[in-house]
């Protein structure tokens, strides 16, 4: 498991496993969001699989599939949602962490600059310098 710290309360990482769940939870973390659709992943590590262990260790899971094909406002509300309601730091997956990082950096939009949430990102590891423009829109609305 490779888990980089966005920000204070949300952090991102490549596919976890059942096996990973308690180290997750021993991290800290309440919520978990899979970013990730089934349809990449053999059903060993179905978002019902990690769930079913999330649940049993005590942790939010939350379900909000996304491909940067079908990425929308809406998913990255119901990201923002999901990080809002957790009553502790927040983890999301995907493939690699770029998906998780890039809903989290629009969700962010309003609230920080874009020099500050590509300063976040690149930190983790994560180049989404190519958002800057989008990001200034959203700030802008």
């Amino acid at each position: 498991m490779d888990i980089r710290q966005i920000s204070p309360t949300y952090a991102v990482t490549p596919q976890i496993a059942v096996e990973d769940i308690p180290a997750i939870a021993e991290a800290g973390f309440q919520t978990i969001i899979c970013n990730r659709p089934d349809a990449e992943i053999p059903p060993s590590h179905h978002a019902s699989v990690i769930e079913a262990a999330a649940k049993a260790a005590g942790l939010n899971f939350v379900i909000n599939e996304v491909t940067h094909q079908t990425l929308n406002m809406d998913m990255v509300a119901a990201q923002k949602a999901a990080m809002d309601a957790s009553s502790g730091p927040t983890l999301a997956y995907c493939a690699s962490g770029t998906r998780s990082t890039i809903v989290w950096a629009l969700g962010q939009a309003s609230e920080m600059s874009a020099d500050d949430i590509l300063s976040a990102a690149s930190a983790a590891g994560y180049d989404l310098g190519g958002m800057r423009p989008q990001l200034n829109a959203l700030a802008g609305n």
